[in-house]
């Protein structure tokens, strides 16, 4: 049996490390990220960085608007994830980061708790730190 995992992740940021569960066979069973936003001129819908590499390589995309909707928590379990793995991804509730019998492992782009939140490289490069890094906690 192998392991199944629910990945979680919206920007660029996020795509290296779902990139490197894909091509090293791991089985990735969902894929959570931000819905679909207008940007630019025209206001077109635009996908998330992860959204894309998720369509691209055929793997199952979830894209709630409310993490704690029970219609979402149930196509969630539905899943039967062991794990779950967060990048660059909102503040998840309780019910959401519990669910998986291994728990969920989460990376920040920041060594915190130094840029806690949103944008944490952007907000070190505006600092002008000349050391940084990424945290991972369990």
């Amino acid at each position: 049996m192998s392991l199944r995992i629910i990945y979680l992740g919206t920007p660029d940021f996020a795509v290296a490390s779902l990139d490197a569960l894909v091509k090293n066979g791991y089985n990735i069973v969902g894929v959570i990220t931000a819905p679909d936003k207008p940007s630019g001129r025209g206001l077109q819908l635009t996908q998330s960085a992860v959204k894309q590499y998720a369509v691209e390589n055929n793997l199952h995309v979830l894209q709630p608007t409310n993490l704690k909707d029970p219609a979402f928590l149930d196509e969630v379990r539905a899943l039967k994830a062991d794990l779950q793995i967060v990048v660059a991804f909102r503040m998840m509730p309780e019910v959401l980061w519990d669910m998986p019998p291994m728990g969920t492992f989460n990376l920040h782009a920041s060594l915190l708790p130094q840029y806690r939140g949103a944008a944490p490289i952007n907000h070190a490069i505006i600092n002008g730190e000349k050391e940084t890094g990424v945290t991972t906690f369990f």
